[in-house]
């Protein structure tokens, strides 16, 4: 490969000199800030439970929004049985009780009830069965339901996370692409290869996701069925295939190729595999991603000098740079609505960070206190950003909320984790 193409591979790598790491370690879930003052809710016990409440307690604790706990509660409570004076006495405003018992079919039913203390209502009294397996899936839902009764927000706790572990230990399984719960848990494969994986990016249904792999030892974008574990070669054109991203209807994929020489940006028609090429500089032009509405996309080229991130309009054909703070800004990742990017920014030397800019507005903060950060996505609702990072010699993904009151690691046991990709709602 010539110079260039490697300088176009290392910009849609977006700083990935290590990939990540280990082929079936679980991602331990390591709590590193906590946001001051937040509302208290207090998550009683399930009876006839011991799997369920802890799930909800964790996932309400690591959202940013409020601070639970089960132990050493002040008072008790259980289902239609809120003992409002006690909890009003120790000023928690919010209460959530439950139960489960298992049905002749083998089924989980549960109720749960979220009890707003000071105006003395239920604001949620809700029943669900599922199978004794769906268990962990439905403390998310529940999660996710308590959570938008109190902020208006969807919650994001049901959701998943794609990301690429590397371990050097294991030479045939060097790399994986795995897919995980948000909190670290039930890890599944994916992929495993000795060669490397990168830019995982899912399909707009999250039924699919798209990925770079070099197993025939060129880079080569696959689509793999999450479902049947079937996949499809996309593009394997000489030189570059990199950066796959959807479209909102999954109808067209964005991608960087240099099949003519230089690293320009590409759409296809994923039905008739039609090609379109979209920008046409002398530049690089990677890291595409389509802007939620479907009408233009954000991509990264150093056009002007230095990499920095513009936006390009499908009906005009006109791009507009949008970064302008920094020597540096890549892989920039929408919003679900449109308003911010999450952008890897160098404010100086060679620190890499986490950085979220207002479009409309142009003003970019530095979210992230780590120094070597990479590959940022946005969770659904907007309220948190997954990205990877080195602490203490390890590379590990991180979780923090958009105020910067919430920070998680997922480390894993072996080896590395990197270039993560929060599942669409």
């Amino acid at each position: 490969m010539t110079r260039k193409h490697l300088l176009g591979l290392a910009m849609i790598a977006a700083l990935g000199a290590g990939l990540s790491s280990q082929t079936f370690a679980q991602l331990h879930l390591e709590i590193v800030k906590t946001a001051a003052e937040s509302p208290k809710i207090a998550i009683v016990p399930f009876s006839s439970d011991s799997s369920i409440y802890p799930i909800v307690e964790n996932d309400l604790n690591r959202s940013g929004k409020f601070s639970s706990g089960s132990k050493n509660l002040p008072a008790t409570a259980a289902i239609d049985q809120p003992n409002a004076a006690a909890w009003k006495a120790t000023g928690v405003p919010y209460v959530v009780t439950g139960s489960s018992k298992t049905n002749p079919d083998g089924s989980i039913a549960i109720h749960y009830q979220l009890y707003d203390v000071e105006k003395g209502s239920y604001l949620l009294n809700e029943m669900l069965t599922v199978p004794a397996t769906r268990t962990r899936q439905a403390a998310h839902l529940i999660s996710d339901t308590i959570f938008q009764a109190l902020t208006g927000i969807a919650g994001d706790f049901s959701g998943r996370i794609a990301y690429v572990l590397r371990n050097p230990a294991t030479p045939d399984q060097r790399y994986t692409l795995q897919i995980a719960d948000t909190d670290g848990e039930q890890p599944k494969t994916v992929l495993s290869s000795r060669d490397p994986i990168l830019s995982p990016a899912w399909t707009p249904d999250g039924k699919g996701i798209a990925y770079v792999s070099f197993e025939t030892k060129r880079p080569a974008i696959y689509l793999q069925n999450l479902s049947t574990g079937s996949r499809e070669k996309l593009t394997s054109f000489r030189g570059l295939n990199g950066a796959p991203s959807f479209s909102p209807d999954g109808k067209s994929m964005l991608f960087t190729a240099s099949m003519h020489g230089n690293p320009e940006i590409y759409q296809m028609d994923l039905a008739s595999r039609s090609l379109q090429r979209l920008t046409n500089n002398s530049a690089i032009d990677t890291e595409a991603r389509y802007t939620p509405d479907g009408q233009g996309f954000i991509f990264t080229s150093d056009r002007g000098g230095s990499a920095q991130i513009y936006r390009y309009n499908f009906e005009s054909g006109d791009t507009k740079r949008l970064t302008f703070r920094g020597a540096f800004n890549a892989r920039g990742s929408l919003s679900a609505d449109g308003k911010k990017i999450a952008l890897v920014h160098r404010p100086s030397g060679s620190n890499y960070k986490v950085a979220i800019q207002d479009i409309n507005s142009g003003v970019t903060n530095v979210l992230t206190p780590t120094s070597l950060d990479e590959s940022p996505s946005f969770s659904p609702n907007g309220q948190m950003v997954v990205y990877a990072t080195r602490e203490a010699n390890r590379g590990l993904l991180s979780i923090m909320s958009l105020d910067g009151r919430f920070r998680m690691n997922l480390p894993s046991e072996v080896g590395e984790v990197r270039e993560p990709a929060w599942a669409p709602k």
